[in-house]
Formats: C-alpha cells, sequence, structure tokens
C-alpha cells in the first residue's frame, strides 16, 4: 500500500548530486509526496533552495541556514552575510536552518565553541523573527537542546535525529519535533527512538542525497514513503494513520 499524502522536510535538492537529473527527481517526488522542503547550508545552497521554491510553488518549500561543520571555520564576514540573506528572505522561507552543531565532525574545543556560537547566532534570529527552526545535532544534542531553551523559539525540529532516547524525551517534552530519516529502515537505533516515542512530535525525512533506505543508490524526496512504511509497522498502526499524523505534524511546524 502506497501513501497518499506525505512531507519530505529535509533534503538537499540544490546539491551537486542531483545536477544530472534534479527535474526528474521533483517528478518522481510530485507523484508520491504533497510537498518537499529543501533546506540550505550556506549562501549557495539558500540561493538555489529559494530559486526551486520559486520554480515549483505549492510543492516545494526553502529553509535557509548555515552548517555547523562549515561555522566552525567560517568567518564572521561570512555568518553575517547569511544572516542578511535569512533577513532579506524571511517571507519567503518556512523556516531557518539547517543549522547547529555537530561534535562528531569537530573534535577541537576551538572549532566546537565557534559552532555553538554560530548556532546561537541563527537561534537567536528563529526567536526575533518568530521562525521555526531546524537543527543539526550530532554527538552534541544534548548541548544543542540546552543552547535552544535560552530563547523563546515557537517551534524547532531536531532533523534526523540520532541522539539518546533521554535527549529525546527532553525534546518532546518541550513540545518540540524529532525528524526520523529514511534510514529507519534498516538502523535498530532508529527503530527503537520510534517505538518508545509518540507520533505526534515525529517527523519524517531523506535528507537526501544522504541516508538512502536503499544501500548503495543515491537517496531522493520520493523515497521518504519507506520511511513512513516503517514507523507504521512499528507503531503497528496502518500506513495511512502514520501518514495522516506525521503530514500533520509537518503542517504544524512549518505551515503548510
Amino acid at each position: 500500500m502506497e501513501v497518499s499524502f506525505i512531507i519530505d522536510i529535509h533534503c538537499h535538492l540544490d546539491f551537486k548530486d542531483f545536477n544530472r537529473n534534479r527535474e526528474e527527481v521533483i517528478e518522481r517526488a510530485r507523484k508520491k509526496l504533497d510537498a518537499v522542503i529543501d533546506s540550505g547550508v550556506g549562501p549557495g545552497g539558500n540561493r538555489m533552495a529559494l530559486e526551486l521554491a520559486s520554480q515549483h510553488p505549492d510543492f516545494i518549500y526553502a529553509t535557509m541556514g548555515f552548517h555547523p561543520t562549515d561555522a566552525s571555520k567560517a568567518r564572521r564576514e561570512l555568518i553575517e552575510e547569511v544572516v542578511s540573506q535569512i533577513e532579506s528572505s524571511i517571507d519567503r522561507i518556512v523556516a531557518i536552518g539547517e543549522t547547529g552543531m555537530d561534535f562528531h565532525h569537530t573534535r577541537d574545543p576551538g572549532g566546537r565553541k565557534k559552532q555553538e556560537d554560530t548556532f546561537r547566532v541563527f537561534a537567536g534570529l528563529a526567536a526575533e523573527y518568530e521562525m521555526p527552526l531546524v537543527v543539526h545535532a550530532r554527538d552534541a544534542e544534548e548541548r544543542a537542546l540546552e543552547a535552544v531553551l535560552d530563547y523563546s523559539i515557537p517551534l524547532v525540529v531536531f532533523h534526523c535525529y540520532s541522539g539518546s532516547h533521554e535527549t529525546a524525551r527532553r525534546i518532546i517534552d518541550e513540545g518540540y519535533y524529532i525528524s526520523v530519516p529514511t534510514m529507519v529502515v534498516f538502523s535498530e537505533h532508529h527503530m527503537d527512538l520510534v517505538e518508545k516515542l509518540p507520533l505526534e512530535n515525529i517527523l519524517t525525512e531523506t535528507d537526501s542525497p544522504y541516508l538512502s533506505p536503499f544501500r548503495g543508490k543515491r537517496n531522493e524526496p520520493a523515497f521518504v514513503e519507506e520511511a513512513v512504511k516503517k514507523i507504521a509497522e512499528i507503531k503497528d498502526i496502518k500506513v495511512g494513520e502514520a501518514d495522516r499524523i506525521t503530514t500533520e505534524n509537518a503542517g504544524k511546524v512549518f505551515g503548510l
């Protein structure tokens, strides 16, 4: 049984991985999904996300941010450029991010501090403009949550969440959301998270071109249905019910 309504809340169609057949990928997504959210991770990606959203209105939506692994070594002027980008396009995006803290790829204390300082810039921006915040946190989930709690941000999504159950519960207790990637079809940790967490706080994503549910194959937005099917299996509910709830969650967060 195929799902009928679904949203890939986080992908990177702007990446060069899709240069060869981007429009084909988008058309495949249209046949299965209600919407796709393209997440910018820097100046060029932010511009491309906006361009894709303008080319495909009412189907592709854009977020704008700055990836934490780049933040650890970025010049202040570059971060200010992205802030300016976001402020000048605030009415054309559905969230700020992705942005956050990635201690898996950044090990040195100086780089980690710069990541957190940069993250706080964008968290403050989300609070100022009352926009949802899309958080990338890897091996830094608890610390990223502590940073978020210093700001009055209406809606927060910890995208591609892979942290502990304890931190996930704290995220949900704050009324925030976690997003489950397509790798849930083979990742026991993600299966366990889905089993233990309420569906009312779960979103679905591909993070494409990464984390494909089909090993050795480039991921793409249409594949997000595999995550919905797996969630339904784990929760022992019909696919249509998992589809409906996760899609409603995405609508609440991003105003779609």
